[in-house]
């Protein structure tokens, strides 16, 4: 198994078996400082620094979380309007990825560009993690999602998972990218519009990747061991922001994850997951059943987040 110090974080198409099941051991012995909500010193000595140029709340809220978790130190933006590379002079990746270098031992980044964090990876000589890009692949959440039901089931084996949203959307990317590693079945519900692109497909036939697709929640979510769910009412990816509108759309019933779904057709051990935030895709009378689990999910991502840092940091292995 390869070594994590000083590796990117830059896509799990390339990650295997044991490297997912390694840094799941990391965190469960991290997991402490944050069930106790005490703050070690591991990364004492360490500096993230964090380069948002989409809004975010859980990915960057928890990655810094997790830094001080472990003692380390944190600066950063969550603005690109703020910086020479949202004003006038639209500075380069290249050029900026070469400044932040000195900064930091770490870079955390979330770009509306995909492969942008990749094309900072090309010129920084620490690490970059990839908090999400454009359409292209968000890492570092859906590890702490497979993470949540590893801790949950006990194994990522022998499962079967409802995906239901928005399939050009990253998070679906990376999860069907690690199931390749699992004995996991996909069950794929989407509008006709968001449904799998060919060229995804053809590389998830390539990765032997079951999966197949239902037309509605209400057709897949009996087999469904795990529910997991994303909006199909979306902002557009490739936008630094989004400004809101006066009035949303409505999600069309096919789509909605409701109680009386879960109460009527789901396994009762089935476990629901969102990485939020949410729209009418999942109703929050479901916060309250034994199946919602989106919660403990946040929790879990910030706790694979302080596994990932101490390891691409070489202070765990």
């Amino acid at each position: 198994m390869r070594s994590f110090t000083g590796r990117d974080i830059l896509s799990l198409k390339d990650f295997e078996r044991d490297e997912f099941l390694q840094i799941f051991r990391v965190a469960d012995e991290l997991a402490p400082y944050a069930e106790k909500r005490r703050n070690g010193d591991l990364l004492a000595h360490k500096t993230l620094l964090t380069a948002f140029y989409q809004p975010s709340t859980r990915t960057r809220m928890s990655t810094e979380a997790a830094m001080h978790r472990l003692g380390g130190h944190v600066l950063g933006f969550s603005d690109s309007k703020m910086t020479r590379a949202g004003d006038f002079y639209q500075e380069t990746i290249k050029d900026t990825a070469h400044m932040l270098e000195y900064y930091g031992d770490v870079i955390a980044m979330r770009h509306y560009q995909q492969g942008a964090p990749h094309e900072a990876a090309r010129w920084a000589s620490v690490p970059v993690i990839n908090c999400g890009d454009g359409w292209g692949e968000h890492p570092t959440q859906v590890l702490g999602d497979l993470y949540t039901i590893w801790k949950l089931r006990g194994s990522l084996d022998g499962l079967k998972v409802l995906l239901v949203g928005d399939m050009r959307m990253r998070t679906m990317h990376s999860i069907l990218y690690s199931m390749s590693q699992f004995d996991m079945e996909a069950m794929v519900v989407s509008p006709p519009e968001m449904m799998l692109r060919e060229e995804f497909r053809a590389e998830l036939d390539e990765r032997s990747v079951i999966y197949r697709e239902v037309d509605s929640v209400e057709k897949g979510i009996a087999d469904a061991d795990v529910i997991y769910v994303e909006p199909v009412i979306q902002a557009d990816y490739t936008q630094s922001r989004v400004e809101p509108t006066t009035e949303h759309g409505v999600t069309p019933e096919a789509y909605k994850v409701t109680r009386q779904l879960l109460r009527d057709r789901a396994k009762s051990s089935s476990i629901v997951l969102h990485s939020l935030p949410r729209m009418d895709e999942l109703s929050p009378d479901i916060d309250s059943t034994k199946h919602a689990q989106y919660w403990f999910q946040a929790y879990s991502g910030m706790v694979l987040r302080m596994a990932l840092l101490a390891m691409v940091l070489g202070a765990a292995e």
